[in-house]
């Protein structure tokens, strides 16, 4: 049974009496909000041994997805019979903080897709930290992470609470598949890997109104904040004492510009969520050093194909990326690019899109004494959104199981893990059974 932290600066907890619900969807109605739905819809119907409900601030957009859930549900079951119950409506706003306390005190677990996340986010993770309840979320915003972290770790570890960042493409398949890697390498070469490298060999997905915003607010405040571009800067952010500890860990590698890569014998670009996911990936390493060592050194990149044509792709990728951060650090071409050129709030890539989208992502790791092993991991939809809602979804999932259960990962501890630390193997296996990945271990290039 959780606890519940009396204030977040007096954590003296108390028991928690039992929730209504299982799961809550906070922003169930925002654009990847719905295709979580659908696919919880599909995944564990209503009231199947789940209790969950949705919630968000307009009660007429949640009465409108519920009644087309609903129609899912009868489609799928050819009749409403088989499903106990309605799928329950809880109205909350993400800036009132009493409507967000009162909802966490209905369930085990919440789910955010409210961004932007600094903008939106901070009010649902202070009412679950103060419940003492699981939370997860989508958030790509290291700057928000760490001020999280920095306000609310502590009395999360007071109160029973484990609150999961970055449950979506950015960040499980860095982290799972650098997780994966490391227990592969324990039982074949009985030691760690020391650097990890992940190449994308091929990706398909489209942006979302939403993410654009997130990225944006994020240059923003990095414009208005020092300590904000310091941490841009700071491969271990999301890692509280690497201010106080700089001489004990590496440097590390940060693509900007195309490249070969011997490795992969191919050229290679910059990838534009390997700020977040190498962030996430160094605080799995800060909260769990016997899986990595003290040493240990991961990038991220493109790969874009050999010879001049791989080369060309390269360059342009890099040039692109380097051109769309530098209108957006200006407040003239900013406004222009969302104006003309970018998707708004709400809008996305379509279903049919969703179903054709993927992403396969190819790891290399070496041993200290030079030992090699290669992972692929491999995902069956539209990474941002399709494949996202159901990564996310496992998450969520797999936290409601874990609950009480101390021996179910290798850390179910409270405070605020990654998502590999916090569910390890038990997230893999769920991932690749009802999530459409796929971790494999190869032998060759």
């Amino acid at each position: 049974m959780s606890k519940r932290a009396q204030s977040l600066t007096e954590p003296k907890a108390q028991a928690r009496p039992a929730a209504q619900y299982d799961l809550v969807v906070f922003g169930a109605t925002s654009f990847v909000g719905q295709i979580i739905c659908r696919h919880l819809m599909s995944r564990i119907g209503i009231n199947q041994g789940v209790n969950w409900a949705i919630a968000g601030r307009s009660r007429d957009k949640l009465e409108a997805l519920r009644a087309e859930l609903l129609k899912v549900n009868s489609a799928q079951r050819n009749s409403l019979k088989q499903s106990k119950g309605q799928l329950d409506l809880l109205e909350a706003d993400a800036r009132n903080e009493s409507s967000l306390l009162a909802l966490c005190g209905q369930t085990r677990v919440v789910m955010s897709t409210v961004g932007p996340y600094a903008l939106y986010g901070e009010a649902l993770v202070k009412a679950a930290v103060q419940s003492g309840i699981d939370y997860c979320d989508l958030t790509g915003e290291p700057q928000w992470i760490r001020l999280m972290l920095q306000r609310y770790e502590s009395a999360a570890k007071a109160s029973g609470a484990r609150i999961v960042h970055a449950c979506g493409f950015d960040s499980v398949p860095s982290d799972l598949g650098v997780w994966f890697m490391q227990q592969a390498a324990k039982q074949r070469f009985s030691q760690p890997l020391v650097r990890i490298s992940m190449r994308v060999k091929r990706i398909r997905g489209g942006a979302s109104g939403g993410t654009v915003a997130s990225m944006l607010n994020a240059v923003t405040s990095a414009i208005k904040n020092k300590a904000e571009r310091r941490d841009f800067a700071n491969p271990y952010s999301l890692c509280l004492d690497a201010d106080a500890k700089p001489a004990s860990r590496p440097r590390q590698f940060n693509q900007k510009s195309a490249r070969f890569d011997p490795d992969f014998r191919a050229w290679s670009a910059p990838f534009i969520m390997a700020a977040i996911n190498s962030r996430v990936v160094f605080r799995s390493q800060h909260l769990q050093p016997d899986q990595f060592g003290q040493s240990f050194l991961y990038d991220e990149a493109m790969l874009t194909g050999s010879g001049l044509a791989g080369r060309v792709r390269a360059l342009s990728i890099a040039g692109g990326l380097a051109a769309f951060m530098t209108a957006a650090v200006l407040s003239p071409t900013r406004w222009a690019m969302q104006k003309l050129f970018l998707p708004e709030p709400g809008e996305g890539p379509s279903e049919s899109a969703q179903r054709e989208g993927f992403f396969d992502l190819r790891f290399i790791g070496r041993t200290s004494d030079g030992q090699v092993l290669r992972a692929k991991v491999t995902g069956d939809r539209d990474p941002g959104y399709g494949s996202t809602a159901k990564m996310i979804s496992e998450v969520a999932l797999c936290l409601l199981d874990s609950q009480g259960k101390s021996s179910f990962a290798g850390l179910p501890t409270a405070g605020f893990p990654t998502p590999s630390v916090a569910l390890g193997q038990s997230l893999l296996d769920a991932l690749e059974a009802n999530a459409g990945l796929t971790f494999t271990l190869e032998d060759h290039a």
